[in-house]
């Protein structure tokens, strides 16, 4: 946007400049030319009376001298004929048999007007003619023609243009200076208030500078910073509701987990005992999935404040959690292909315990929703910036509409009364890749089966 404001107000300056400076040249060569004519047709006058004294005389030495004078003072030739066309002056190297000049005589015998001059420029080198009749009335008794350089007239034309363009040079750098500094001073507050909106988006606060640009953008920058206080507040108060009620509801469930113990042995149904037992357990990875969740979703706001966690090998803890689940992967009847050996460490930004976390929650449900006879398989990509942690199966997969729930909160596959699981794991899994700055994607693997892709920032070594 900056640089389309910027090049309407300079385009606009240039024109301005333009449509003053090209009048007044112009104006400036009309003007020379016009002191060159009068002062040039002054002389013509003069030897006008010179050779009409001439022909009265029948004497035209005066005439001759003064044109003789004329020509070796100004460098200009003078010719002056009879009526008979017959020259009785002929200086400065120009003769009446000259084509332009025998023309211009013949016209001005019939008392045509001559030719008016062209203005001149800097580099007209051609010099003019001037022409007068000599006589009265309808009498015309001869013709004096004055050839008039133009060099120094041209000369005086390229002085005036330099001095006009340089100082439309000087006028357009000041209003291009003028275009920057009123295109900065109207985009950076845009450019700010747009990294204030995408800051808010995040779920962190906006810092947008209330003092720079116009009156309207400056009171809109207050109204996002309040907008950027409400929003985060919000959600700081809905992170502490998760976080303090999964603290405060620990404490009851584990004496009521105690309680139920106690009583299991006074009690003679044995399968309400563990029915009971099963819903405990239940709430209680319910409570630490909710622990989980508004801890994944606390980590972006805390790595915007400037909070940095150490890179961790991917290689390694997939190794490490491989080898953890691969008995519970036996006893479901899966084959969990154990990942490949590495030679160099595959670092991402993310620390290992939440690698480990992301990579149970994946393996957790590979290993019991992909059913018996199934293939399991962990592994990863290296692209140029980034590293994608890559775990597929060969099991019934997810439809379209499922993958697209998958990450929804208490969302579990099978539908209401499933019996397993709380519907937080990937839940969990998408804030935390979210808030490492990666993506969490679900595809189907064909013929039949589901992959679950990772992708995280890749750390870049010096």
């Amino acid at each position: 946007m900056r640089a389309r404001l910027l090049a309407v107000l300079v385009t606009l300056a240039l024109l301005v400049v333009a449509a003053f400076a090209g009048p007044l040249l112009s104006s400036t060569a009309e003007q020379r030319t016009q002191e060159l004519v009068i002062s040039r047709s002054s002389d013509v006058d003069r030897f006008v009376v010179l050779a009409q004294q001439a022909v009265d005389s029948r004497d035209p030495a005066a005439l001759a001298a003064e044109a003789a004078q004329y020509s070796s003072l100004y460098s200009e030739a003078v010719v002056v004929v009879d009526a008979q066309r017959a020259p009785l002056v002929q200086t400065g190297g120009m003769t009446a048999a000259e084509p332009a000049v025998h023309a211009l005589v013949e016209a001005t015998m019939r008392n045509e007007p001559p030719p008016r001059a062209e203005a001149l420029s800097p580099w007209s080198a051609t010099p003019v003619l001037f022409a007068r009749p000599v006589g009265t009335g309808t009498r015309v008794s001869g013709v004096v023609v004055l050839r008039a350089s133009v060099t120094a007239a041209a000369a005086d034309v390229a002085d005036a243009w330099s001095a006009i363009a340089a100082g439309a040079l000087l006028v357009a750098a000041l209003f291009v200076l003028l275009a920057v500094l009123l295109a900065r001073w109207m985009v950076r507050p845009l450019l700010e208030l747009e990294t204030g909106v995408l800051a808010v988006a995040g779920g962190h606060r906006a810092q947008v500078p209330e003092r720079s640009g116009p009156r309207e953008l400056r009171t809109l920058a207050a109204s996002v910073n309040r907008m950027s206080d409400a929003v985060v507040e919000a959600a700081d108060q809905q992170h502490r509701l998760v976080a303090d009620t999964s603290h405060q509801l620990r404490n009851p469930m584990a004496a009521l987990r105690l309680r139920v113990d106690s009583l299991g042995a006074e009690l003679d149904d044995r399968h309400a005992y563990h029915a009971t037992v099963a819903e405990v357990e239940r709430l209680e990875r319910i409570l630490d999935g909710l622990l989980a969740l508004a801890t994944a979703e606390s980590t972006a706001t805390r790595l915007a404040a400037g909070g940095a966690d150490d890179p961790a090998d991917l290689a390694s803890v997939i190794a490490e959690r491989v080898d953890a689940w691969r008995p519970a992967a036996d006893q479901a009847g899966a084959d969990l292909v154990p990942c490949a050996a590495h030679d160099e460490p595959v670092l991402v930004r993310a620390p290992e315990n939440e690698l480990a976390q992301i990579l149970d929650v994946l393996l957790d449900n590979a290993v019991h929703y992909a059913g018996r006879g199934a293939t399991i398989t962990a592994g990863w990509e290296i692209q140029d910036r980034a590293v994608t942690l890559v775990v597929a199966d060969n099991g019934p997969g997810l439809s379209t509409t499922d993958r697209a729930r998958a990450t929804e909160r208490f969302w579990r596959a099978g539908g209401e009364g499933a019996p397993r699981g709380t519907g937080l794991g990937l839940a969990i899994v998408r804030e935390q890749t979210r808030a490492r700055g990666g993506t969490l994607e679900l595809r189907a693997v064909e013929p039949r089966g589901l992959e679950v892709r990772v992708t995280l920032p890749a750390e870049v070594t010096p």
